[in-house]
Protein backbone atom coordinates (compact mmCIF):
# COMPACT_ATOMS: atom_id res chain seq x y z
CA UNK A 1 0.00 0.00 0.00
CA UNK A 2 2.88 2.36 0.67
CA UNK A 3 4.59 1.97 -2.65
CA UNK A 4 1.26 2.92 -4.23
CA UNK A 5 0.89 5.92 -2.05
CA UNK A 6 4.31 6.89 -3.26
CA UNK A 7 4.14 5.58 -6.92
CA UNK A 8 0.93 7.82 -7.08
CA UNK A 9 2.39 10.70 -5.27
CA UNK A 10 5.42 10.47 -7.69
CA UNK A 11 3.17 10.47 -10.43
CA UNK A 12 0.78 13.88 -9.20
CA UNK A 13 4.32 15.58 -9.07
CA UNK A 14 5.36 14.41 -13.10
CA UNK A 15 1.65 15.32 -13.69
CA UNK A 16 1.87 19.21 -12.22
CA UNK A 17 5.61 19.76 -13.59
CA UNK A 18 3.99 18.83 -16.84
CA UNK A 19 1.24 21.17 -16.60
CA UNK A 20 3.67 24.40 -15.33
CA UNK A 21 5.76 23.66 -18.13
CA UNK A 22 3.07 23.64 -20.93
CA UNK A 23 1.83 26.94 -19.27
CA UNK A 24 5.51 28.28 -17.96
CA UNK A 25 5.03 30.80 -21.17
CA UNK A 26 1.81 32.19 -20.35
CA UNK A 27 3.72 33.12 -17.01
CA UNK A 28 6.16 35.81 -18.44
CA UNK A 29 5.81 38.42 -21.67
CA UNK A 30 7.86 39.14 -24.61
CA UNK A 31 8.65 42.59 -23.05
CA UNK A 32 9.41 41.11 -19.91
CA UNK A 33 12.03 38.68 -21.12
CA UNK A 34 13.73 41.52 -23.56
CA UNK A 35 13.77 44.05 -20.61
CA UNK A 36 15.76 41.20 -18.62
CA UNK A 37 18.14 41.00 -21.69
CA UNK A 38 18.30 44.74 -21.15
CA UNK A 39 18.71 45.17 -17.53
CA UNK A 40 20.57 41.83 -17.17
CA UNK A 41 23.41 43.11 -14.63
CA UNK A 42 26.55 43.97 -15.88
CA UNK A 43 30.27 45.20 -14.74
CA UNK A 44 31.13 48.85 -14.09
CA UNK A 45 33.20 48.52 -16.53
CA UNK A 46 34.98 46.51 -18.96
CA UNK A 47 38.40 46.21 -21.18
CA UNK A 48 40.01 43.71 -23.58
CA UNK A 49 41.33 43.19 -27.64
CA UNK A 50 38.40 42.43 -29.90
CA UNK A 51 39.78 40.61 -33.32
CA UNK A 52 37.43 41.01 -35.97
CA UNK A 53 37.97 38.80 -39.45
CA UNK A 54 35.37 39.79 -42.30
CA UNK A 55 35.09 36.74 -44.59
CA UNK A 56 34.00 37.11 -47.85
CA UNK A 57 32.19 34.32 -49.99
CA UNK A 58 34.96 33.51 -51.87
CA UNK A 59 36.75 32.33 -48.12
CA UNK A 60 39.15 35.68 -48.78
CA UNK A 61 39.65 36.98 -44.81
CA UNK A 62 40.55 40.27 -43.56
CA UNK A 63 41.53 40.50 -39.96
CA UNK A 64 41.04 43.51 -38.04
CA UNK A 65 43.07 43.83 -34.48
CA UNK A 66 41.44 46.54 -31.90
CA UNK A 67 41.69 47.75 -28.21
CA UNK A 68 38.44 48.04 -26.76
CA UNK A 69 37.18 49.87 -23.51
CA UNK A 70 33.06 49.94 -21.84
CA UNK A 71 32.04 51.93 -18.94
CA UNK A 72 28.81 51.59 -17.23
CA UNK A 73 26.40 53.89 -15.53
CA UNK A 74 23.08 54.33 -14.03
CA UNK A 75 22.99 56.96 -16.91
CA UNK A 76 24.42 55.68 -19.89
CA UNK A 77 26.96 52.80 -21.70
CA UNK A 78 29.97 54.74 -23.09
CA UNK A 79 32.21 52.29 -25.46
CA UNK A 80 35.41 53.28 -27.52
CA UNK A 81 37.27 50.87 -29.93
CA UNK A 82 41.17 52.00 -31.19
CA UNK A 83 41.65 50.88 -34.28
CA UNK A 84 45.40 48.88 -33.86
CA UNK A 85 45.95 46.78 -37.31
CA UNK A 86 46.40 46.27 -40.22
CA UNK A 87 47.96 49.28 -41.47
CA UNK A 88 45.22 50.65 -43.65
CA UNK A 89 43.21 51.06 -41.01
CA UNK A 90 45.30 51.72 -37.57
CA UNK A 91 44.48 54.83 -35.70
CA UNK A 92 40.79 54.98 -36.76
CA UNK A 93 38.53 54.88 -33.27
CA UNK A 94 34.74 54.36 -32.79
CA UNK A 95 33.28 55.94 -29.95
CA UNK A 96 29.70 55.04 -28.70
CA UNK A 97 27.06 56.48 -26.11
CA UNK A 98 23.90 54.72 -25.02
CA UNK A 99 21.80 56.71 -23.08
CA UNK A 100 19.04 55.28 -20.29
CA UNK A 101 16.76 58.05 -21.54
CA UNK A 102 14.35 56.64 -23.65
CA UNK A 103 14.22 59.75 -25.23
CA UNK A 104 17.54 60.11 -25.90
CA UNK A 105 18.96 58.25 -29.12
CA UNK A 106 22.63 56.99 -28.89
CA UNK A 107 25.35 59.69 -29.75
CA UNK A 108 28.61 58.10 -31.84
CA UNK A 109 31.76 59.39 -33.51
CA UNK A 110 33.94 57.60 -35.96
CA UNK A 111 37.69 59.22 -36.28
CA UNK A 112 39.18 58.76 -39.88
CA UNK A 113 43.21 59.46 -39.20
CA UNK A 114 43.31 59.69 -43.19
CA UNK A 115 41.56 63.04 -43.04
CA UNK A 116 42.45 64.00 -39.51
CA UNK A 117 38.95 64.25 -39.03
CA UNK A 118 36.38 63.19 -36.17
CA UNK A 119 32.59 62.26 -38.07
CA UNK A 120 29.85 62.27 -36.22
CA UNK A 121 27.41 59.29 -36.97
CA UNK A 122 23.85 60.59 -38.03
CA UNK A 123 20.60 58.63 -37.08
CA UNK A 124 20.19 58.46 -41.21
CA UNK A 125 23.09 56.86 -41.10
CA UNK A 126 22.89 54.20 -38.50
CA UNK A 127 22.00 51.41 -40.90
CA UNK A 128 25.19 51.70 -42.71
CA UNK A 129 27.90 49.02 -42.24
CA UNK A 130 30.59 49.68 -39.91
CA UNK A 131 34.37 49.40 -41.06
CA UNK A 132 32.95 46.62 -43.83
CA UNK A 133 31.44 44.29 -41.47
CA UNK A 134 28.19 42.61 -41.27
CA UNK A 135 27.36 44.87 -37.94
CA UNK A 136 25.58 48.29 -38.85
CA UNK A 137 25.93 51.30 -36.83
CA UNK A 138 22.66 50.40 -35.07
CA UNK A 139 24.16 47.41 -33.91
CA UNK A 140 26.71 48.78 -31.80
CA UNK A 141 24.46 50.43 -30.29
CA UNK A 142 22.17 49.72 -27.11
CA UNK A 143 18.39 49.12 -28.37
CA UNK A 144 15.86 49.79 -25.83
CA UNK A 145 13.27 47.71 -25.16
CA UNK A 146 10.71 50.23 -25.87
CA UNK A 147 11.76 50.50 -29.28
CA UNK A 148 10.40 47.39 -30.19
CA UNK A 149 7.15 45.45 -29.38
CA UNK A 150 7.99 42.21 -28.18
CA UNK A 151 6.00 38.60 -28.41
CA UNK A 152 7.25 35.48 -26.74
CA UNK A 153 7.09 32.96 -29.83
CA UNK A 154 7.72 29.67 -28.00
CA UNK A 155 10.53 28.44 -25.78
CA UNK A 156 13.00 26.28 -27.36
CA UNK A 157 15.85 24.01 -26.94
CA UNK A 158 19.13 25.82 -28.72
CA UNK A 159 22.76 23.94 -28.38
CA UNK A 160 21.03 21.65 -25.59
CA UNK A 161 20.06 24.78 -23.46
CA UNK A 162 16.62 25.91 -23.04
CA UNK A 163 15.77 29.17 -24.87
CA UNK A 164 13.13 31.89 -24.97
CA UNK A 165 12.02 32.46 -28.16
CA UNK A 166 10.89 36.26 -28.90
CA UNK A 167 9.99 38.35 -31.87
CA UNK A 168 10.77 42.21 -31.68
CA UNK A 169 8.42 44.38 -34.25
CA UNK A 170 10.65 47.76 -34.91
CA UNK A 171 7.77 51.08 -33.55
CA UNK A 172 9.46 52.80 -36.12
CA UNK A 173 8.02 51.90 -39.68
CA UNK A 174 11.50 53.03 -41.14
CA UNK A 175 13.79 50.58 -39.55
CA UNK A 176 15.98 48.42 -41.40
CA UNK A 177 14.57 45.54 -39.81
CA UNK A 178 10.99 44.50 -40.46
CA UNK A 179 11.78 42.45 -37.19
CA UNK A 180 14.41 40.34 -35.38
CA UNK A 181 13.90 37.51 -33.79
CA UNK A 182 15.97 36.36 -30.57
CA UNK A 183 16.79 33.16 -28.50
CA UNK A 184 17.34 34.19 -24.70
CA UNK A 185 18.51 31.95 -22.25
CA UNK A 186 16.28 32.48 -19.06
CA UNK A 187 18.91 32.15 -16.68
CA UNK A 188 21.60 34.56 -17.95
CA UNK A 189 19.32 36.62 -19.63
CA UNK A 190 21.56 36.59 -22.52
CA UNK A 191 20.60 36.30 -26.01
CA UNK A 192 22.42 33.63 -27.65
CA UNK A 193 21.03 33.99 -30.96
CA UNK A 194 19.45 36.48 -32.93
CA UNK A 195 17.57 37.26 -36.56
CA UNK A 196 17.32 40.12 -38.55
CA UNK A 197 14.80 40.07 -41.02
CA UNK A 198 14.98 42.99 -44.26
CA UNK A 199 12.31 45.36 -45.01
CA UNK A 200 10.70 42.74 -47.17
CA UNK A 201 10.48 40.18 -44.53
CA UNK A 202 13.20 38.28 -45.35
CA UNK A 203 15.96 36.94 -43.60
CA UNK A 204 19.27 39.36 -44.10
CA UNK A 205 21.47 38.27 -40.97
CA UNK A 206 22.09 35.71 -38.15
CA UNK A 207 23.96 36.41 -35.23
CA UNK A 208 25.18 33.42 -33.01
CA UNK A 209 26.95 33.88 -29.72
CA UNK A 210 29.74 30.80 -29.94
CA UNK A 211 31.52 32.01 -26.46
CA UNK A 212 30.08 33.23 -22.78
CA UNK A 213 32.69 34.06 -20.52
CA UNK A 214 31.64 34.58 -16.61
CA UNK A 215 34.21 36.70 -15.23
CA UNK A 216 33.39 37.96 -11.60
CA UNK A 217 29.56 37.16 -11.57
CA UNK A 218 29.62 38.39 -14.94
CA UNK A 219 28.12 37.18 -18.39
CA UNK A 220 30.33 38.35 -20.78
CA UNK A 221 29.89 37.11 -24.49
CA UNK A 222 33.23 36.38 -25.71
CA UNK A 223 32.86 35.57 -29.77
CA UNK A 224 30.08 36.06 -31.87
CA UNK A 225 29.40 35.56 -35.18
CA UNK A 226 27.26 37.52 -37.61
CA UNK A 227 26.31 36.26 -40.78
CA UNK A 228 24.84 38.02 -44.07
CA UNK A 229 22.69 35.42 -45.72
CA UNK A 230 21.76 37.36 -48.58
CA UNK A 231 25.45 38.65 -49.64
CA UNK A 232 27.27 35.17 -48.28
CA UNK A 233 29.55 37.51 -45.99
CA UNK A 234 30.17 36.62 -41.84
CA UNK A 235 32.14 38.66 -39.08
CA UNK A 236 33.50 37.08 -36.21
CA UNK A 237 34.05 39.01 -33.12
CA UNK A 238 36.45 37.65 -30.33
CA UNK A 239 37.34 39.11 -27.57
CA UNK A 240 40.66 38.49 -25.38
CA UNK A 241 42.31 39.49 -22.56
CA UNK A 242 39.48 40.26 -20.34
CA UNK A 243 39.18 42.44 -17.99
CA UNK A 244 36.73 44.22 -15.77
CA UNK A 245 36.08 46.51 -12.77
CA UNK A 246 39.62 47.91 -13.34
CA UNK A 247 38.39 51.55 -12.41
CA UNK A 248 38.48 53.01 -16.35
CA UNK A 249 38.07 57.08 -15.87
CA UNK A 250 35.16 59.41 -17.97
CA UNK A 251 38.13 61.09 -19.75
CA UNK A 252 38.92 58.07 -21.87
CA UNK A 253 35.72 58.58 -23.59
CA UNK A 254 36.41 61.88 -24.91
CA UNK A 255 36.85 62.93 -28.81
CA UNK A 256 40.67 64.30 -27.43
CA UNK A 257 40.92 60.25 -27.22
CA UNK A 258 39.54 59.20 -29.97
CA UNK A 259 42.20 61.23 -31.88
CA UNK A 260 45.36 60.71 -29.24
CA UNK A 261 44.89 57.36 -28.41
CA UNK A 262 45.40 56.00 -24.91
Amino acid sequence: MKKKYIAMFFMLVVFCLFIWAQNSDEIITGEQIMDNVYNRQTPDDLKGNLKMILENNRGDQRVREINQFIKNTEQDEKKIMFFTSPADVANTSFMNWSYEDENVEDSQWIYLPAIKKIKRISSSSSSDYFMGSDFTYDDLGNRKPSEDTHTLLRSEVLDNSNCYVVQSIPVDEDSMYSKTITWVLPDSWVGVKKEFYDEDGDLLKELDIQKLEEIKGYWIIAKSLMTNVQKDHTTLMELSDLQVNTGLQDKIFTERIMVRGI
